[in-house]
């Protein structure tokens, strides 16, 4: 008999620091850098986002995200016999945010580690835990992407420092002997690293390059518009399924114009694509899950349907995943 992996339950969670556009702009004035609602608007569909409070990680969003997945799925920590988490903000170097989660969620003992994919990260962080309950090594995961990008903006260039913001999103896998996760399919290409990245890093108790985003935002959202269809497709052929047969779309919320052009190449009409983006931002690996269970939580998204999840982010990474909910 076949194992699957299907989604016992979702949740997310957002700092309680909210950020419209105004009151990002008048922040940035008082630092000398011009921005406005309306030019924030138009280029990329966001209103607002939520920052971080100075004491609280990756680790602690993720843990709050995992809580509420959990409830949603009717079961404690220890019941889970996998842990990870998607980022590209981790608490610190080392350890893991996944075993901190695990620490704070109060269980031991299963597996827990990271993956650094950045905006594509949950949807390779999905697709390795199911694979691994179709190898029948877990039977229950908990997956979560969860990022503090605040962190490494640069509030001296409008151009990034309004597209980012936190959160975390979780969700719990199920082995299960009825369809879930139907395909998945990843991809990587290390020659765009430069358009997208953040090209610091620790060295000798000091800083050595910039610790903060850079971005080349026209040849990423040329390549993003590119990839993404492609991704599609390629699930879509593995579970022998078309464009018409996706109930909903969830892409890596990054810019409303990047998720027009994809729902348009996949002949989706825009009220059949779950957008946060308005007021998340872009919140990287935890972009996905969020946009998730907030279709879910309101209703939208019901059990029978099926979700066609895409992302791409730094690396140059993308990858999509296929699933009935």
């Amino acid at each position: 008999m076949r194992i699957y992996s299907r989604i016992l339950g979702t949740g997310s969670y957002l700092p309680e620091n909210r950020l419209t556009n105004a009151d990002l702009a008048a922040e940035l004035a008082l630092q000398g850098v011009e921005t406005s609602d309306e030019w924030i608007v138009d280029r990329t569909g966001i209103r607002a986002r939520h920052f971080a409070a100075d004491d609280q990680g990756s680790s602690d969003l993720a843990t709050e995200a995992a809580r509420h997945a959990l409830a949603a799925a009717g079961i404690s920590a220890d019941d889970l016999d996998l842990i990870i988490v998607a980022t590209s903000t981790p608490d610190m170097v080392f350890p893991s945010v996944a075993t901190m989660v695990q620490n704070k969620l109060g269980t031991a003992g299963c597996p827990a580690f990271d993956v650094q994919a950045v905006c594509s990260g949950f949807i390779y962080a999905l697709t390795i835990a199911d694979a691994m309950i179709q190898s029948g090594s877990v039977k229950r995961a908990l997956v979560i992407g969860s990022e503090v990008f605040s962190r490494i903006l640069d509030f001296q260039d409008r151009t990034t420092c309004v597209l980012f913001g936190d959160g975390a999103g979780a969700v719990i896998l199920e082995a299960s002997d009825q369809p879930g996760i139907l395909a998945t399919d990843l991809h990587a290409d290390g020659k765009y690293k430069d358009i997208l990245c953040v090209p610091g890093h620790v060295n000798r108790g000091g800083i050595l390059g910039d610790p903060v985003l850079k971005m080349d935002g026209q040849a990423v959202f040329k390549l993003a518009v590119g990839v993404l269809e492609d991704t599609a497709r390629a699930s879509l052929a593995k579970a022998n399924l078309t464009d018409a047969d996706i109930d909903w779309l969830i892409p890596h919320q990054a810019n409303i114009r990047i998720m027009q052009s994809t729902a348009r190449k996949l002949k989706m009409s825009a009220d059949k694509v779950v957008v946060t983006v308005d007021q998340h931002g872009n919140t990287s690996a935890a972009s996905i899950p969020l946009a998730l269970d907030t279709a879910v939580r309101d209703g939208r998204i019901h059990r029978g349907q099926t979700l066609m999840l895409e992302g791409v982010g730094g690396g140059f990474t993308w990858g999509s995943v296929l699933l009935r909910y």
